[in-house]
């Protein structure tokens, strides 16, 4: 409904007299290929998010500006969106196993992948999402795509800014950046603070509460530039991130109303520091940078979303709780040709490089139903050496090729008595052709080969304990362990700016091939107790395929006037699979893979510093697993905000989900939880966003 609305709010606004205007879409560079490039020449599907979109949007987190990208999808299951989902390719959820993300997450150069609840909006520059395998790029943790945020850079001019915002249920946030030189034409610095609190939108009738699922997230950033000369540049960054977070989200009712006597908690504290140093030749550019990470996690959550005494005779009592530690360390060096030292008779740029990520991750799960806690690490080190050529054919033509061939150790061990240690040597790469048609428009296409590592199924044996059925447990004998998942891409696409820079247009048409592709399934057992148990782990389905279209419109219409707009068409499909249940997947969609997801706005100068802005986004139904055939529906939402803008400061208010409509963001079936009902098997959902209305202010010394 809100795209025919939108549509039809476009149309009228179309006929205003467009005014006399110099205005030009801005240039936008890429930062997360190998070379900074233009993503007007860059050969591959990327959208970018800048700091004025997010600050419009009010959002404080990645799951308030995915929609912004076509074919991205997020899932809940935590009190913000931690996993990513890109063509529908994406993990939903972690338990017990550890993790090989499909989708990396990096953060000023530091790996996150698998912790989205690091992506915080405060003081960012841009969000890049680039769709597809970055097989070369980031190796085996960007399978379907990469999200890289790039925060705010030292500025040599001084700055002082303040911002903050109100909003319903309790919410607010205050933030402040501060930037400017500590040596003049040396040495830089910048400092961003960030507190961001918000009761929820979850009243816990059983505890008379209204914050079980609230969120609490500090964010501090720090940077140093230093330039000690003309060729050398230094950067130094500092992260901490404190969230403590409720997560009270399941209702047995299914409503925004539940009765949980032990709400859970979804803790992340994140200390990172990179550190980077450029020198530019006149034969190469050495490109060096290092960095460590150090996280700890706390998820849990009432597993019976209920209370004693709620139906005796037929209640369970459970909580489940899981604290992660994870050390992670990284290391690369790079070598970029420069016009003096381009290959095969001055023709070929080249890229060479070697990277080192090593990552330590420490388990400690207490679980009712364990007698004692299940504890494991999982340590991996992985190396890798990368290169990339593009080499003119012609005046207008190029031939870009990449390779990354990559060797992962892998060491697991738990309380369970399991040793493992499934090494893998991994390799990705891309082949693609650009044909500039002008300085305007150009034409690509590319093959592109993306892969995810092999892994332990961690929970296989301590759920073992669950059951003594004899049939289930030579099942789980023969699921400790799941292969490598390997996808190749072919990508058609379009890209252009037009009416004297007033338009700008990006077309992909993409067809997936996915091979051992992993799939996340559970085997559900009945306890004695009546109550459920499940046993989470990957396996691998025999093939699938992934196809769609994704086109983006960004429209200086008038003076005034602001057009934007994307949209993403996908089909999934499993050629063979067949679940825990038996039950056969063969020709069913993958999960998180809506068939449609659009995004339409308006950006409109009123006149003498006042602006308004409406967008309308929404997405199709789509499963939210594949072990199980519940889905979300389709939901269309409207967001609206009204500002003014003066020389030093900014005042707005806003509007997310005018109609209040209620969608979800993770959803469970097959079986039952419910005391009351006998626990008859019945769906269970987790809300998104209601209704939102809040105002924001700036001010800039």
């Amino acid at each position: 409904m809100y795209f025919l609305i939108a549509l039809a709010a476009t149309s009228a606004l179309l006929a205003a007299p467009a005014l006399a205007t110099e205005q030009r879409l801005e240039e936008v560079v890429v930062t997360a290929e190998l070379r900074d490039t233009s993503l007007l020449s860059q050969p591959g599907s990327t959208s970018v998010i800048s700091a004025q979109q997010i600050q419009q949007r009010a959002a404080q987190h990645l799951e308030g500006i995915l929609n912004l990208a076509p074919n991205v999808n997020y899932s809940g299951g935590t009190s913000r969106a931690r996993f990513f989902q890109m063509r529908g390719i994406g993990e939903r959820s972690q338990f017990q196993e550890p993790l090989n993300p499909s989708i990396g997450l990096v953060i000023d150069g530091i790996d996150f992948s698998g912790l989205g609840g690091a992506g915080t909006l405060f003081d960012v520059e841009q969000v890049e999402v680039l769709r597809g395998p970055q097989g070369t790029l980031h190796g085996a943790n960007a399978l379907a795509g990469l999200i890289n945020i790039r925060t705010g850079q030292p500025e040599a001019a001084p700055q002082l800014r303040v911002e903050g915002s109100v909003a319903d249920y309790n919410s607010y946030s205050a933030g402040v950046v501060a930037t400017g030189p500590l040596i003049d034409e040396q040495l830089l610095y910048r400092l961003s603070v960030n507190q961001f609190n918000s009761d929820g939108f979850i009243t816990n009738d059983y505890l008379g509460k209204d914050d079980t699922n609230n969120q609490d997230e500090t964010t501090v950033r720090g940077k140093l530039r230093w330039l000690p000369g003309a060729a050398d540049r230094i950067d130094l960054t500092l992260l901490y991130l404190d969230i403590n977070n409720g997560y009270d989200a399941f209702s047995l009712d299914n409503t925004r109303h539940t009765l949980s006597d032990q709400p859970g908690q979804d803790d992340q504290q994140s200390t990172a520091v990179g550190l980077e140093w450029q020198r530019e030749g006149n034969a190469l550019v050495l490109e060096t940078s290092i960095s460590a990470a150090y996280t700890d996690t706390d998820y849990s959550f009432d597993e019976d979303w209920s209370y004693v005494g709620i139906a005796p005779g037929w209640e369970y009592s459970s909580q489940d709780r899981y604290q992660r530690d994870r050390d992670s360390y990284s290391a690369t060096v790079r070598l970029l040709s420069t016009e003096q030292t381009r290959l095969f008779a001055d023709s070929t740029d080249w890229v060479a490089g070697i990277y080192y990520l090593g990552e330590q991750e420490q388990l400690r799960r207490r679980y009712t139903y364990l007698e004692t806690d299940f504890t494991s690490r999982y340590d991996t080190d992985t190396y890798a050496l990368f290169g990339q050529l593009d080499t003119g054919l012609s005046e207008r033509l190029t031939l870009i090729t990449g390779l990354r061939l990559e060797r992962r150790y892998t060491d697991y061990r738990d309380s369970n008595a399991v040793d493992s240690k499934p090494d893998k040597d991994l390799w990705g790469g891309r082949l693609a052709l650009e044909y500039q048609l002008d300085d305007q428009r150009m034409l690509y296409g590319e093959i592109s080969r993306g892969y995810r590592a092999n892994g332990v199924n961690a929970g296989i044996l301590a759920s073992m304990e669950t059951t003594d059925d004899p049939d289930i447990l030579d099942q789980l004998q023969g699921l400790q362990q799941f292969d490598e998942e390997s996808l190749v891409n072919y990508e058609l696409g379009f890209k252009a700016r037009l009416l004297e820079d007033r338009l700008g247009t990006r077309l992909a048409l993409f067809y997936m091939d996915r091979h051992d592709q992993q799939v996340k399934d559970s085997l559900v057992i009945e306890r004695p107790d009546s109550s459920t148990a499940f046993i989470d782990y990957n396996t691998n389905a025999a093939e699938g395929n992934n196809y769609g279209l994704e086109l983006e419109v960004d429209w200086l219409a008038t003076g005034r006037m602001r057009l934007y707009s994307n949209i993403g068409l996908l089909q999934t499909e499993f050629d063979e699979y067949v679940n825990a249940d038996g039950e056969d997947l063969s020709g069913r969609d993958q999960a998180q893979a809506p068939h449609y997801q659009y995004a339409l706005g308006m950006h409109y100068d009123i006149g003498a510093g006042f602006y308004g802005r409406v967008d309308a986004e929404g997405r199709d139904s789509f499963y939210f697993s594949d072990r199980h055939n519940v889905k979300s529906p389709s939901y269309d939402l409207l967001n609206l905000r009204l500002g003014y803008t003066a020389t030093n400061w900014s005042l707005a208010l806003w509007v997310r989900n005018v109609t209040d409509e209620d969608y979800y963001v993770r959803g469970f079936g097959s079986f039952g939880n419910d005391p009351r009902k006998e626990y008859v098997v019945e769906p269970y959902y987790q809300y998104g966003e209601p209704r939102l209305w809040g105002m924001s202010a700036s001010y800039t010394f």
